[in-house]
Parts: structure tokens; C-alpha cells; sequence
């Protein structure tokens, strides 16, 4: 039965034409209908916003009612630098070695530092690897970023920091460790103000695996992972020795979380260097499960969230 309906809602005109109204709807809803309609989709429950209390749904509950100028600085990875110099100083940035709103100024004369890395300021994801001077395609990354520049990241997910940042290409230093590899990363989850949860991602590009560990460096009992075939795609990894400078990733993510009612930091750490990567306030847009279910109760109830806004 599900066979068949899956083949004419996609491959009838019938089918087309109830797919694009339905989207054509569901595009033009308020947030709060849209965020309700995303998340039954995504995790098959109904979401509670008059008294929520786990953890993905307070992250939804804060995606509609937590809203600020802060959060739109901080979503824009080129005017969060200046936040970033504010609380912790300068020198935890990655150096910037250019930035535009032109893609066409993408060129090898003016991005003459390499390696490094060519990202717009106002999305989510990753970016472009340049790691060598010949045998880049500038037309193609010209198009590409022309392409990303044209995108309301907001309109995606809904999450309201990204709606109002004005596009730009920024190129910054791309950071590699003594393999040539891209380093271990290090996102803080921040509730109030206070580490809960270090979040580390391993091998991201082949068999990801996410590993989850308390600020004692304790690893944690649960995942947070999109799920397939009934099952997390991102499990445990290997173990991760814990990091020397650890009380230093924690105070910098104390530092610049204690604006905000809960917030994800991004370090590197490259020769016992660290250096700031984001700011993140929904991760996976408040829709990747945490199993088992009880922890997204535990973790619910550890984020305060104000009677008001």
C-alpha cells in the first residue's frame, strides 16, 4: 500500500501537483504551525510547546520565541568574529584572509594564502577546500557560491538567526594537522550559561561517529544522532583521550555562552592552539533523537527556560 502511494504522489501529474501545493502550503505557514508540522515528520512525535520538556523540544520551544540581535551576530560567521574578540580576545580566531559579496572577486590574485577554506557567512555547512594553488576550477566555485549566496537559510528550518544576515564569502586560513588532516573539533553544549555536554565527531567524512562526554570527560550514555533503519547513524566511537586543555575550552565556552539561555561553541584545537570554529543554537534544528529517551528528559530538565520572553 505505502509502495503505491509513494509512486503516484511522485510519479503521477496528480501526484506532482498535490506535492507542490502541499509544499506551496506548508512554505507559506506561520513558524510556529511549520516547526509543529517539521517535527512530527522528523521524529513521529507531536511537539509541546505550552509545556515543554525535553530537550529538542525546548530547543524548538527557544527556535520560535528566543530571538535576538546577538543571535543574528552570532549566526553570521563574519560579524561573529567581532563578539568573539569582545569576550575572549582575538587571537582564539581562525585568520581571515579575505571576504567579499562579490563571487566574481573570487580569483587566485586575491585569495593568494593557501590552504584555506571559501564559505559564505550566512548558512549552515561546510565550505570549499582549496589546498593548493594549481588546478582549481574558479568558475565552478564562483557559480557554487553564487548559488549559496541566493539561499534564506531560515526558510529551511525556520530557525530566525539566519533570516536577516546579509550574505558575504569569507576565506579564512584552513587549519590542518601535521597529516594534512582537518583537526579534531570540539562542540560544547551550553545550557544557561554552563557546559553539559562535549560533543565530539570522528570521522565525519567516512564512518562518522559522535561521541558525547560530560565536562569531567566522562562519556555520556545516550546518542544524538539522526536515526535509520531503527537505528543511530551516528554511534560511539573509539575513546578520545581527554584534551590538556580542557578547563581553558571550557571557561572560553562559559565566556561566550553566557549571553544566550543555550548555545553549542566550536573549538579546534591544532597544536595545542584553540581556535574558535561557530556558534550553533539548533543543533540539528532541534530534531535528532536522543536515545535512550529518557536522557532528552534528564537534559530537558537541566535547560532552564524563562516563563517569558
Amino acid at each position: 500500500m505505502k509502495s503505491l502511494f509513494y509512486k503516484f504522489y511522485h510519479h503521477t501529474m496528480l501526484g506532482n501537483i498535490l506535492r507542490f501545493s502541499y509544499h506551496n502550503i506548508l512554505n507559506r505557514s506561520p513558524s510556529k504551525i511549520y516547526t509543529k508540522h517539521r517535527y512530527r515528520r522528523k521524529t513521529g512525535k507531536a511537539l509541546n510547546l505550552t509545556n515543554p520538556k525535553d530537550l529538542n523540544e525546548k530547543i524548538n520551544w527557544l527556535k520560535l520565541y528566543d530571538r535576538s540581535p546577538l543571535h543574528t551576530q552570532c549566526a553570521d560567521k563574519y560579524a561573529v568574529r567581532e563578539y568573539v574578540s569582545e569576550k575572549i580576545g582575538e587571537r582564539y580566531l581562525v585568520p581571515l584572509y579575505f571576504h567579499t559579496k562579490d563571487p566574481k572577486k573570487i580569483i587566485p590574485e586575491n585569495i593568494n594564502q593557501i590552504p584555506c577554506i571559501i564559505k559564505t557567512n550566512h548558512d549552515s555547512g561546510g565550505g570549499i577546500f582549496v589546498y593548493q594553488s594549481e588546478g582549481n576550477d574558479w568558475e565552478q566555485i564562483q557559480k557554487e557560491l553564487t548559488d549559496r549566496l541566493e539561499i534564506n537559510y531560515y526558510k529551511k528550518y525556520r530557525e530566525w538567526q539566519y533570516k536577516n544576515i546579509e550574505p558575504r564569502i569569507i576565506v579564512e586560513k584552513l587549519l590542518l594537522d601535521e597529516s594534512g588532516k582537518i583537526p579534531m573539533d570540539y562542540k560544547i553544549h551550553c545550557f544557561n550559561g554552563r557546559p553539559e555536554i562535549i560533543q565530539i565527531d570522528l570521522d565525519r567524512f567516512s564512518d562518522h561517529k559522535r561521541n558525547l562526554y560530560d565536562p569531567n570527560w566522562n562519556l555520556l550514555p545516550f546518542t544524538w544522532s539522526v536515526w535509520e533503519n531503527n537505528k543511530p547513524l551516528w554511534d560511539n566511537g573509539k575513546q578520545i583521550p581527554r584534551p590538556r586543555n580542557l578547563e581553558e575550552l571550557i571557561n572560553l565556552a562559559m565566556a561566550l555562552s553566557s549571553e544566550f539561555i543555550y548555545a553549542r561553541i566550536d573549538f579546534y584545537e591544532l597544536n595545542e592552539c584553540i581556535y574558535f570554529g561557530e556558534i550553533t543554537f539548533h543543533p540539528g534544528s532541534g530534531f535528532e533523537t536522543i536515545h535512550p529517551e529518557k536522557w532528552a528528559k534528564i537534559l530537558g530538565e537541566r535547560l532552564k527556560l524563562p516563563k517569558k520572553i
